[in-house]
């Protein structure tokens, strides 16, 4: 492997060294069930680009190798946890997003495809899992989908087709797990965690320090200053009501609340497209919650600014039709749930959309521009300048008078 690229995160230039020959013999031979395969090369670089992600590191591995005198070649894509010490490897810590994605993988998504494939519905969700281990590395290995042609959308926004290929393919798959939870909600029983039980998370200065900036933005901007009012009752307590959302299904379950298998991190950088067809990835923070959860998440961290303005309502309302259809196709028996509770739902859950544009937008604008995660996660200064930025100011002037028209700063506590 390259000793330096500037277009990849440094704890992926060198792989591991358990990861050699041996192991790829091993996984192959595993995986095709044949003792008799012999490897003949293998090539290890990076997996993703600077800005893709943060947490876990990911090699891509080019091999090539016999089977009963036959010669192949295949890609893959090695996950695994970070083992420098440093700042990444604290913050996964003693996490659960290996077992959750691994659970993900090989028990649950196989079942909603093969529900909707009896119902006459093919789709993949994800790409194929052909190994996992959680001693005495955690790690997974799937098939690259970058010779199938798919790729990560970097520096652009995406547009509104690749947005309904996304929202349309959670869509499905959270129509089969509303149903399942009715049904069978012990398949889910592994899914305990999420972004907020990760250890030490919620004291991470990102969180800890974005409001108070966000409301020094309010301070400093002249034409946002007439927002403050709205904020200044939260400031101790909006990170408390974010969690209360996000924990709602485990800990305060509500009666007639609309609950399904969340992605629990779907932005841009975690699907793929070819064309306008989408494949998502990295479900280490998958959890059972509000059907509003990944909504909120997608329209700040997968709508443009542009599509805010002009999309938003007709990209939800194309979920959730997408979301009645799924479950009438799949043989639902009880109501089917309603537009104007869907509405209502996602209007309670207003917390998460104040946290997400007063805390996480301007990091997240920082990465979808390919910059390195570790530059916010790590540095004070950097991320005070985000919160500064043109853009995300623009969106500032639509998004808070916005919220304002549509109450949501009544009763706010």
């Amino acid at each position: 492997m390259a000793a330096n690229n500037i277009d990849f995160t440094s704890d992926e230039l060198n792989a591991p060294a358990w990861m050699d020959e041996q192991f790829f013999m091993d996984v192959l031979s595993q995986h095709l069930n044949d003792p008799s395969l012999k490897l003949i090369e293998c090539k290890i670089s990076p997996a993703t680009a600077k800005g893709d992600h943060y947490s876990s590191i990911m090699f891509r591995v080019k091999v090539r190798y016999t089977v009963q005198q036959k010669t192949f070649d295949k890609s893959l894509i090695i996950k695994t946890m970070p083992e420098t010490d440093g700042h990444k490897k604290e913050f996964m810590g003693d996490s659960q997003m290996f077992p959750t994605e691994i659970a993900i993988y090989t028990e649950i998504l196989p079942k909603f495809e093969e529900i909707l494939s009896a119902a006459g519905e093919k789709i993949t969700f994800c790409a194929r899992c052909i190994n996992h281990s959680l001693e005495p590395h955690q790690l997974i290995v799937f098939e690259d989908l970058v010779p199938q042609k798919y790729d990560v959308i970097r520096k652009r926004p995406a547009t509104i087709e690749e947005i309904k290929s996304a929202m349309g393919k959670l869509a499905k798959w959270q129509a089969v797990s509303f149903k399942l939870l009715k049904d069978n909600s012990g398949l889910f029983d592994k899914l305990q965690y999420d972004l907020s039980t990760m250890p030490n998370f919620l004291d991470h200065k990102i969180l800890t320090t974005g409001f108070p900036t966000f409301l020094e933005v309010l301070d400093n901007v002249e034409s946002l200053r007439k927002y403050r009012k709205y904020f200044e009752p939260i400031k101790d307590v909006i990170i408390k009501r974010w969690v209360e959302i996000i924990r709602e299904y485990r800990e305060n379950r509500q009666e007639d609340a609309y609950y399904v298998l969340c992605h629990g991190d779907f932005h841009l950088k975690n699907m793929m497209f070819k064309g306008t067809d989408c494949m998502l990835i990295d479900f280490q923070l998958s959890y059972i919650g509000s059907i509003a959860n990944d909504l909120h998440y997608a329209v700040y961290l997968i709508f443009s600014p542009e599509n805010r303005r002009h999309n938003l309502d007709e990209l939800i309302y194309h979920y959730f039709t997408t979301f009645q259809n799924t479950l009438e196709i799949i043989g639902y028996q009880g109501t089917l749930p309603s537009l104007v509770e869907f509405r209502k739902q996602l209007f309670d859950r207003k917390y998460t959309d104040i946290f997400l544009i007063s805390t996480l937008l301007p990091i997240f604008n920082h990465m979808r521009r390919g910059h390195d995660p570790a530059e916010v996660m790590e540095k004070a200064d950097t991320r005070r300048e985000l919160f500064y930025d043109k853009e995300y100011l623009e969106d500032l002037e639509y998004l808070l008078p916005r919220m304002l028209h549509l109450g949501y700063f009544e009763n706010l506590e």
